[in-house]
């Protein structure tokens, strides 16, 4: 455990609080598989402790391998659209740890997360509990204590063995299943999805956003066995054509008609079709989610909630967009999206950890554009240069940058007016250039 000596004030301040918790709990988002602990046992001992939290209100749990926090924050929106008080808990964060825990789209209190380690260290130090542990049972009580009706729970890593794995909910939503932490979760589809199934429970609705045929079978069995009703939503899909305005998408659906969608981007297309599901299986359940709070769910999801990072644009001329995507089942999506934008030329500052199917994503990546490849800030981050070569092997062309903020400003200066710069490959790529977005666009003035 941190034995710095900011441990022996009588106080800590919110910044001294969460370098505490950066440092004494293993993060995942910095150090990758060596902070992942398989079993329950730190998450019950947290949860008795606690007294329990997530009892008393209800939940709603979404895994899957991508898309996952894209339908976390829609639902949410939808449900404070509907007039709930509304938890939501999500990971990675993007700038600031806050992000994480959020009631109707506000963080969660600085003070609170600063007396939660005060008043609760002695009893988890000697558990040795990982980063996600410990926040997982910090967003449950938070929520007890805000008194939400729901809280719209996303899976960390997995499922059969995720620390949010304790919830009951009144609906699991599976998205979708590629590869993605295969040391972890398994180097089969089938595997894969036997340890995301792990959140069906018995006699609860649970919606299966897309499978195929290694991955339809271990769903199936698994709800049989847990006599759970599932809906496999790419048997039914719910909208039949989208048109793209200047700020959102139209959807033509079956439930709603035309349908406002603010988050853009090809995968969208796959998450509303499974988000139309949940709506559903949620009203049969008794929600009370009328087509105005749907309407507005969709059409203003990251005012409600704070999302950021899903194709979302910075800049305009030249035009500058993020995505969070960073596995190769995200970028079977993006790279046709990135060769469909019109412009004179297409720059992309590109940045990836060292545990992800590196080779695979850049096999996908366009040849035809100027790469300028970055590290992001976290221990994970596969150096720049170390990047290139590889990239190269792939017919990838470009420099490289120590920083996510440098390769950008090359990206920026180097551009005209008409060419498209897109930022990503990794969730911290996006989360550095978000961080220091302020300052660029000062220094740009």
């Amino acid at each position: 455990m941190c034995t710095f000596a900011v441990l022996f004030r009588e106080a800590m301040t919110y910044q001294e609080t969460i370098t505490y918790l950066y440092n004494s709990a293993p993060l995942f988002q910095n150090i990758g598989q060596g902070a992942y602990k398989e079993g329950l046992s730190n998450t019950h001992a947290l949860d008795e402790h606690f007294g329990h939290p997530h009892r008393t209100f209800r939940t709603i749990h979404v895994g899957g391998t991508n898309g996952k926090g894209s339908c976390s924050h829609t639902l949410a929106a939808i449900l404070q659209e509907a007039g709930y008080r509304v938890g939501l808990y999500t990971s990675p964060h993007l700038v600031d740890f806050k992000e994480r825990i959020r009631v109707n789209g506000v963080p969660i209190e600085e003070q609170f997360v600063v007396d939660f380690v005060a008043r609760h260290r002695a009893f988890f130090e000697p558990l040795h509990p990982s980063f996600f542990e410990l926040t997982t049972a910090m967003a449950l009580l938070y929520f007890a204590e805000q008194q939400v009706d729901v809280a719209v729970i996303e899976v960390g890593l997995g499922g059969r063995l995720d620390c949010t794995n304790i919830i009951s909910p009144d609906l699991a939503v599976i998205t979708n299943i590629s590869f993605d932490h295969v040391g972890l979760l398994g180097d089969t589809l089938a595997k894969i999805a036997s340890e995301k199934a792990g959140i069906i429970k018995p006699s609860t609705p649970v919606i299966i956003g897309e499978h195929n045929e290694e991955t339809y079978p271990v769903f199936k069995a698994e709800a049989e066995a847990k006599q759970a009703p599932i809906t496999f939503a790419q048997e039914r899909p719910l909208w039949s054509n989208k048109q793209g305005a200047a700020d959102y998408d139209i959807y033509q659906t079956l439930p709603y008609g035309e349908l406002r969608v603010e988050l853009r981007g090809y995968c969208q297309e796959k998450n509303v079709n499974t988000i139309l599901h949940a709506i559903a299986a949620l009203q049969e359940a008794g929600y009370r989610l009328g087509e105005e709070a749907v309407r507005g769910g969709f059409a203003n999801v990251c005012r409600l909630t704070g999302l950021m990072g899903r194709w979302q644009q910075l800049h305009t001329e030249p035009r500058l967009v993020c995505d969070t995507g960073h596995n190769t089942g995200g970028f079977q999506y993006i790279v046709p999206q990135l060769l469909a934008q019109p412009c004179k030329r297409l720059r992309i500052v590109f940045g990836m950890v060292n545990d992800k199917d590196i080779r695979g994503v850049l096999r996908l990546m366009p040849k035809e554009a100027t790469y300028y490849f970055c590290q992001a800030s976290v221990a994970r981050a596969l150096n720049s240069t170390a990047l290139q070569e590889v990239a190269r092997k792939f017919d990838l062309q470009g420099a490289a940058y120590p920083t996510v903020q440098a390769a950008t400003e090359a990206a920026l200066a180097e551009a005209d007016a008409e060419d498209f710069i897109y930022v990503g490959g990794s969730s911290f790529v996006v989360a550095d250039l978000l961080t220091c977005w302020a300052e660029m666009k000062k220094n740009r003035e």
